[in-house]
């Protein structure tokens, strides 16, 4: 069996860059996924969840810079910034925001690919990563596999993308609008509601008592919180 393509988002409106640059990242062996707007890249981040996103920041309906912004709410991965804006003054801002690096266009597809391959290499974590032990529950991202008491456990989609967005941080708190943006998208970051119904659908799933859960807590009017032992 082939290993999974890491996937590379590309947000620009030109076509020319997609007509040649997601023929070079699926030769290079990504799988790209091309989007021509900001508000569709930011639906894509949080829907498709890119392991690098490349961003242009002139874009038809918003300043790449705002969807740096707004993305770093959310997003964790390597965003490298595509674009003709070549005052230092631009390039400082973007990496203040958050971007892990800057080409300038024109650009060589050589040199995105090595800069791409860099920026990967300093976010990817290790594959033998161990799994997350909360008392009876074991938690393992790697194999998309959750046991307790030995005995594997089935989650819906939606509900092994919450509980796995919450493993990635262990005993801290994740706020309602990053679980909704995470899993949900963007759009749906009110929507308080569906989340409230995933939690308690995984309480059932994973505490020996869900009314009392000593696993999966609520703080109250901010988010959610796994314990990390």
């Amino acid at each position: 069996m082939s290993a999974t393509r890491q996937r590379i988002l590309v947000i620009d409106d030109e076509p020319q860059i997609h007509r040649f640059l997601t023929p070079a990242l699926d030769a290079a062996g990504y799988e790209a996924k091309r989007a021509d707007s900001g508000q569709e890249g930011l639906r894509a981040i949080a829907l498709w969840s890119p392991d690098a996103v490349v961003l242009d920041l002139g874009l038809p309906d918003m300043d790449g810079k705002d969807v740096l912004k707004r993305a770093r709410e959310f997003y964790i991965g390597p965003i490298l910034i595509l674009s003709a804006r070549d005052r230092e003054a631009e390039k400082i801002d973007a990496l203040d925001l958050g971007a892990n690096d800057y080409v300038e266009k024109p650009f060589g597809v050589g040199e995105l690919l090595a800069r791409l391959r860099v920026a990967l290499r300093a976010t990817t974590p290790p594959a033998d990563t161990c799994p997350l032990i909360v008392g009876d529950v074991e938690i393992d991202l790697d194999h998309r596999r959750i046991r307790k008491n030995g005995a594997e456990v089935r989650l819906t989609p939606k509900e092994y993308d919450v509980l796995a967005h919450l493993t990635r941080h262990p005993g801290k708190v994740v706020t309602h609008a990053d679980l909704l943006t995470a899993v949900w998208g963007a759009a749906h970051v009110r929507d308080t509601q569906y989340l409230r119904v995933v939690v308690g659908q995984l309480r059932q799933k994973l505490e020996d008592d869900p009314a009392s859960p000593t696993r999966l807590l609520t703080e109250p009017g901010v988010g959610y919180r796994l314990e990390s032992a």
